[in-house]
């Protein structure tokens, strides 16, 4: 868990709230933007879902709900203390994490998605094994093996994953919250025609394509933060 307050006078009681990841490449993607929006003066806090980084508590596969969950309880944390939450923003996993948010909660009025998949059935082959709805029947659950870590992927989490309809979720999102999906052209993990879905479907949307970006962006992280931060300030600014 990671905070930082900005000493701006017109945007001290304000803070930008973003989540993080499992997964130390993606986590590395909020640190640069927490760090881009600190920089403004403008509030950030960084957080882990439970079971994910430095968060106590087990880590799964889906949780989607569980985490938009989360998510509110550190929203109402703020809020309680009198901070304003004009933003919430997430990458990959946690880019659908803050879109189920607004699907559920009407309370935040501009949401980021850095690179979230439309499409929760797909991709899940290529990490579990093409095989992986008979082993989980078969055992009840699978072990992956990433790097030196390891999870495991319980039967339980993995039909969340998959009984998650981010088309559904999408319709509900009040036309009076501004989304701001940003993609790299060149994902490798989740295709750009996912975001071209959400364009279609959320009604206050806005599609800006990294040319070139890989998942992270790994050699496009000035293009994206361009991209958050002419978003950030135009809703800091119309909220003074």
């Amino acid at each position: 868990m990671d905070s930082s307050q900005g000493i701006s006078a017109t945007t001290q009681q304000k803070i930008v709230i973003l989540n993080s990841n499992n997964e130390k490449l993606n986590d590395q993607v909020m640190k640069n933007v927490a760090a881009a929006i600190e920089k403004e003066g403008i509030s950030a806090f960084r957080f882990d879902f439970s079971g994910n980084g430095e968060s106590e508590g087990s880590f799964y596969f889906g949780n989607y709900n569980y985490e938009a969950d989360d998510l509110h309880s550190v929203i109402r944390y703020f809020t309680n203390m009198n901070r304003v939450v004009p933003i919430i923003i997430g990458h990959s996993k946690g880019g659908d994490v803050v879109l189920v948010y607004a699907s559920k909660y009407q309370d935040i009025r501009n949401v980021i998605n850095l690179s979230g998949r439309y499409d929760l059935k797909r991709g899940i082959g290529e990490r579990l094994g093409e095989d992986y709805l008979e082993r989980i029947k078969q055992q009840g659950f699978i072990d992956i093996k990433e790097g030196n870590a390891g999870f495991r992927v319980t039967e339980e989490s993995l039909m969340e994953r998959l009984n998650t309809d981010m088309h559904e979720a999408c319709l509900k999102i009040d036309k009076e919250c501004r989304v701001l999906t940003v993609h790299g052209s060149a994902d490798e993990v989740i295709p750009l025609e996912d975001a071209k879905e959400f364009a279609k479907i959320i009604p206050n949307h806005k599609l800006e394509i990294v040319e070139g970006a890989d998942h992270c962006y790994t050699k496009h992280q000035s293009q994206l933060i361009t991209n958050v931060m002419e978003f950030i300030k135009t809703v800091i600014v119309k909220n003074n």
